[in-house]
């Protein structure tokens, strides 16, 4: 992205707003008035979240977002709702919003408190529901990028669009560490780095929530999902983790450590269980390390149905009264029921018996009120008028697109094969050729994202893009629109018009998903993707493959015979138009991988592996030390230049307690074209009290070089980026000697207090 283009539509989405801590102060006040004057009911209803389909006309065949007065009144006046949530069949426009969010302050009115409901919406890369919104890269795709001003811009466009839209509560950023591929959910994340997570997340955070949440570019951000959702044995949605704490505090806890001290209002809980014990119900997870250790100090939720399945599904509570006990008492503070009231009558039934205490009900009623202050409810509750000329601007999808070209990775370009001419003939087959849904992947104006009837009618497939690139009659378009059409595996179509061709560009990969029903059983590719592949190789001609895809699905018998492939990943509504760019040398692809991309089920080893993972003991025998075997490695990523390290310096080879040690190294742009590059330090522990990591990711700077160019980037880092968890469950840094590594150059230095 151009640096006066980023810097121009952060700048349009900030209006400065003072006296923070005075609002604050007043909020508390405010509150604490309130809470005096709420009965019961009040309060409880204050916990109960529901969805649009319990009080919309038709429930969840709702298509229009008409609400059914009665339905209404009886969530406000009778429960007391105090957040909604979600749309019922597919996105909304943005005036349908206006008009929901209208109707339900005014019920509000017409209670004696007159306390506003809280809409929340998952917006995980851009305004999911929002008809003709920004949709952005994924999680994923964004890692890819490394660039973390790209995450924050893409956030604050977001932000902009939900307040637009009338919604101030955000369900995101997701903080799942990524290293489990099967996990359905995969693309949400920022991969399996630590640092990665961490540093995309804080700018996600900091996107939504800095200019102010009374304002009309800001939305409370809700980090999830707390703790360790992601790393279910058996990579399936909602399933069991078995974890020590010891890797759950180096790797699973530091994302969200990080995002509270951004100042992340929300939270929201995994919704399986650690060790055997569901985290809703995890008083130590919840309240010992989320409150006291971390100091998180905002409002807690569930995620969909989690307080009810600690009875249906966990089994950890003999009755639902007894699993909204345990989960109100280890310190949720708002239910996502959501289809219904039973969270209310069964906490009030709950309190009458004393089984919770009016202090728990009061301190999460508290944490909820002083977010509707914070977000400006208590002020306007309804969508404000000069937010609506927020959504949709033209500059939005610039940034889209820039986002998109940054994402796109190229992971393998045999003899320079890429760029393609603009004159060849080009035989575009494959699933994902023709389909918009399979760019966009999931919570993309429908919950799993596979209905292309929702998108914007601009929007490109692979095919089009091409078509726009080099003109129609330079490509052979074979398939139909969408991904399941038979006609996208006419082989007989293929072998027919491939002597036409110079070039087949193979799109495979995966439709669209989200959650559960995106489970899959192993990740190897379908068997007609495989099939198809083949034949594209049997034809003689040279095979591009675009790979697009939310997790790594399994080419390793296929990747030989591919002079080129690359990830475009679910990388939004401009994925098609960057890939071509990209194919064509439009544009100098600079994505470089999040994750390790594994040549088979038996092979699921990350980057920062420890020693024993790498080495291959053959009895009697050599040892083998290529245990970290990827078909292509944690940041792996080519441009149409190259670029060489040099003149690796440390400012001292003895650091000692808190200084400051300074990383240097040249960098040069040895090849013809302009472009971005990132670069990446890494440190190794070589020896610790723990077994090491092979490397950890500590710092990148992604910097642009004309051909040619030189420029001495520079890193600073302490002791802190050396820690890791001890035996003890203590973040430690322990005297010895470290390495560092940029490229292929190294140095070291030692540590001591």
């Amino acid at each position: 992205m151009k640096p006066n283009l980023l810097l121009s539509v952060i700048l349009s989405c900030v209006v400065c707003f003072a006296g923070n801590a005075q609002i604050t102060n007043n909020a508390d006040a405010k509150v604490n008035q309130l809470l005096r004057q709420m009965t019961l009911d009040d309060k409880i209803g204050q916990m109960t979240q529901v969805t649009l389909a319990v009080f919309a006309k038709g429930g969840w065949a709702n298509t229009d977002g008409e609400l059914d007065p009665a339905l209404l009144k009886a969530a406000i006046q009778k429960y007391h709702v105090g957040s909604m949530l979600n749309t019922t069949a597919h996105a909304l426009d943005v005036d349908t919003w206006r008009k929901i969010i209208k109707e339900i302050q005014d019920e509000t009115k017409n209670t004696t408190l007159k306390i506003p409901v809280l809409y929340g919406l998952d917006a995980i890369h851009g305004q999911t529901y929002t008809l003709n919104s920004t949709l952005f890269p994924h999680n994923l795709a964004m890692a890819a990028t490394r660039n973390p001003a790209l995450v924050k811009v893409a956030a604050k466009i977001t932000a902009a669009e939900l307040r637009a839209s009338g919604v101030r509560w955000n369900f995101a950023p997701v903080l799942d560490l990524g290293r489990q591929p099967l996990w359905s959910r995969f693309p949400e994340t920022y991969g399996e780095d630590v640092y990665i997570g961490k540093t995309m997340g804080v700018a996600a955070v900091k996107g939504y929530e800095e200019d102010g949440l009374t304002n009309i570019t800001a939305v409370a951000s809700c980090m999830k999902h707390y703790l360790g959702y992601s790393a279910s044995r058996t990579g399936k949605d909602r399933t069991p983790i078995y974890m020590p704490e010891i890797e759950m505090r180096e790797y699973y806890l530091p994302q969200f450590r990080e995002a509270v001290k951004a100042g992340s209002s929300s939270i929201m809980i995994n919704s399986s269980d650690i060790n055997g014990t569901p985290v809703h119900a995890s008083k130590y997870l919840l309240t010992d390390v989320l409150r006291k250790e971390l100091g998180f100090e905002g409002l807690i939720v569930t995620d969909w149905e989690d307080i009810i399945r600690l009875h249906t599904i966990h089994k950890v509570a003999a009755t639902p009264r007894e699993a909204v006990v345990m989960a109100v008492n280890a310190g949720i503070d708002m239910s996502m029921v959501p289809g219904d009231y039973s969270f209310f009558d069964l906490l009030k039934e709950a309190v009458a018996k004393k089984e919770v205490p009016m202090s728990r009900i009061d301190d999460a009623v508290r944490r909820i009120l002083k977010l509707k202050f914070k977000v400006g409810l208590f002020d306007n509750a309804y969508a404000e008028e000069n937010a609506r000329a927020n959504f949709g601007k033209a500059e939005y999808q610039t940034v889209a697109l820039d986002a998109a070209h940054e994402a796109v990775t190229l992971v393998k370009n045999n003899n320079n094969i890429l760029p393609l001419a603009k004159n060849k003939k080009v035989l575009v087959i494959g699933p994902t050729s023709q389909s918009i849904a399979v760019l966009n992947g999931s919570w993309s104006y429908t919950w799993q994202g596979n209905q292309e009837e929702w998108y914007p009618k601009d929007s490109k497939t692979i095919a089009d893009a091409i078509t726009d690139k080099i003109g129609a009659a330079n490509v052979i378009a074979i398939g139909a629109k969408g991904f399941a059409s038979k006609e996208n595996y006419d082989i007989e179509k293929l072998n027919t018009n491939a002597a036409n061709a110079d070039v087949i560009v193979l799109c495979l990969g995966e439709n669209a998903y989200a959650e559960s029903p995106g489970n899959i059983r192993d990740l190897a590719l379908p068997d007609d993707q495989i099939n198809l592949a083949k034949a594209a190789f049997a034809t003689g001609k040279k095979v591009v493959l675009l790979l697009i895809e939310g997790r790594p699905r399994f080419i390793t018998n296929i990747e030989p015979n591919c002079e080129a492939i690359i990830l475009p990943f679910w990388s939004g509504r401009k994925t098609a138009e960057a890939t071509a760019d990209i194919l064509f040398g439009d544009y100098n692809p600079n994505g470089r991988l999040p994750f390790s991309y594994p040549k088979s089920m038996g092979e699921m080893v990350m980057y920062d592996h420890k020693g024993t993972e790498e080495k291959r003991e053959i009895f009697n025998a050599d040892v083998l030390w290529n245990g970290y075997d990827p078909l292509f490695a944690f940041g792996a990523g080519l441009s149409y230049t190259t670029f060489a390290y040099s003149n690796l310096q440390l400012s001292t080879s003895a650091l000692k307690g808190n200084e400051k040690l300074t990383v240097a190294i040249t960098v040069t742009n040895t090849g013809k074209v302009d472009g971005k590059h990132t670069v990446e330090l890494y440190s190794k522990d070589l020896y610790a009290s723990i077994d090491p990591s092979n490397k950890r990711l500590r710092a990148f700077d992604k910097i642009t070089l004309k051909a040619g160019e030189s420029k001495v980037v520079k890193f600073t880092i302490d002791k802190n980026d050396l820690a890791f968890v001890n035996a003890q469950l203590k973040t430690i840094t322990e005297p010895g000697d470290f390495e560092i590594m940029i490229g292929d150059q190294k140095a070291t230095f030692t540590w001591n207090n």
